[in-house]
């Protein structure tokens, strides 16, 4: 049977999706290169009501080309809503954000009895840690590698605890095998990802995310680049910065989430931090690490954002001089405390606001970038870009790098001199 797997969302669903693909190629399934498919998958977000609908669209387009294939909906969409999924002529098998990998016995089982197939249970916050994991990767120089699922932190914007179901960790020794496949199959660099990433063993006593850090690249000294896709300010503690200075391995590179620079709006969104504790752990990050990178995201328009408040949020981060910010307009999450607020900001507001945030992110990282001008720096190479006819990559501190050469440099560590 031959398959094709549509990825929606997060670098979670990116990861979920892959081992997914590893999981059919187990069973002898191959991944359709052409029109040809039998059985489509599309993995699903729920993060917004954008998400939301996009992922309609994608299910809706997945029946429509495939007419004759069996349709697989799974992910957050398919558990949030998966009496809208259901409703939908065309689709065969619907599943959440747990049960995962029994999906090629699912298309097995559906293939048989020709009946629809719904495995989503509503107890997310019951959900195990789902046994998923990649023996391959079909990307090329940069690896995902899943730590935990779940969520507990319940801001007040935020559908995912609900989708994602209680914090969980992997266990330790599949996380290091993986890391050990990982790098047997020539990655250079790995990067740790979950919902909630470094809330990584607070479910497992006193083994925490720098624990776990710490093992990796013990264990794995082959590892030329580990990097962390997310972690709150909370979670930064004195061993992981004493970690990142200290070991070349560790990315020079932290994403952060701020969401606002207003202490007002902080506590509206029930974010567990204010202004006054996210500045301090800036200033402690820089003072060990001088040149590291740290992005952040941003939400704009959140309910009752005055313009007070905005204005807080410009003014703090001018003070805190990210390298680049990704902004998103407050999206209402039908279920979220969010959502239920009499006091949305108008559509108008929320995208003149976005764009005077991307202003000041591009100035940032301009700024930023001009401060490495004339440095050897090392790339990981991870694709040619036929726009600048150049081989494209980023370094440790996530400045994008084009390298010009005849050669395949495909996931080739490369050292260069850094321009704009």
């Amino acid at each position: 049977m031959r398959y094709l797997i549509t990825t929606l969302g997060c670098k979670v669903n990116a990861y979920e999706s892959e081992a997914l693909k590893n999981l059919f190629d187990a069973h002898g399934m191959v991944e359709a290169t052409d029109n040809e498919v039998d059985v489509a998958v599309i993995n699903t977000c729920s993060v917004t009501s954008v998400s939301d609908q996009k992922s309609r669209q994608h299910i809706r387009s997945l029946i429509s080309k495939y007419p004759h294939a069996i349709i697989v909906v799974m992910g957050c969409y398919a558990q949030m809503s998966h009496h809208f999924v259901s409703d939908i002529p065309g689709v065969h098998i619907i599943v959440g954000t747990s049960r995962r990998n029994e999906i090629p016995a699912l298309v097995e089982q559906f293939t048989k009895a020709r009946e629809r197939i719904d495995t989503v249970s509503e107890m997310t916050r019951l959900f195990d840690y789902e046994p998923m994991k990649v023996t391959s990767y079909s990307d090329n120089a940069r690896a995902f590698l899943k730590i935990q699922d779940g969520c507990d932190n319940f801001c007040s914007y935020c559908i995912i605890p609900y989708a994602r179901g209680k914090m969980r960790s992997r266990p330790k020794d599949d996380i290091i095998a993986e890391v050990h496949r990982l790098v047997d199959l020539g990655f250079s660099e790995i990067v740790l990802a979950g919902i909630h990433t470094a809330g990584y063993g607070q479910d497992l006593g006193d083994y925490h995310f720098v624990n776990l850090v710490k093992d990796i690249l013990t264990e794995e000294p082959r590892l030329y680049r580990l990097r962390i896709s997310s972690i709150e300010e909370s979670e930064i503690e004195d061993e992981l910065i004493e970690l990142v200075k200290t070991n070349p391995v560790i990315a020079r590179h932290l994403h952060i989430p701020l969401q606002s620079g207003s202490t007002g709006v902080l506590r509206r969104m029930n974010r567990k931090y204010d202004t006054d504790a996210f500045l301090s752990k800036l200033h402690q990050i820089r003072e060990a690490v001088p040149d590291i990178a740290i992005t952040t995201d941003v939400i704009v328009g959140f309910p009752g954002e005055t313009d007070e408040e905005f204005q807080e949020t410009m003014d703090f981060i001018e003070k805190a001089q990210f390298s680049q910010l990704h902004v998103f307009p407050f999206s209402a999450r039908s279920g979220t405390p969010a959502a239920r607020s009499k006091d949305q900001v108008d559509p108008q507001t929320k995208k003149e606001r976005v764009r005077k945030l991307i202003t000041l992110s591009d100035r940032l990282h301009a700024d930023y970038c001009e401060r490495f001008v004339g440095q050897e720096l090392d790339v990981i190479v991870e694709d040619y870009d036929g726009k600048t006819a150049s081989w494209r990559g980023h370094t440790s501190n996530y400045l994008e790098a084009h390298v010009q050469s005849p050669d395949d440099l495909r996931g080739k560590i490369v050292t260069f001199t850094y321009k704009t």
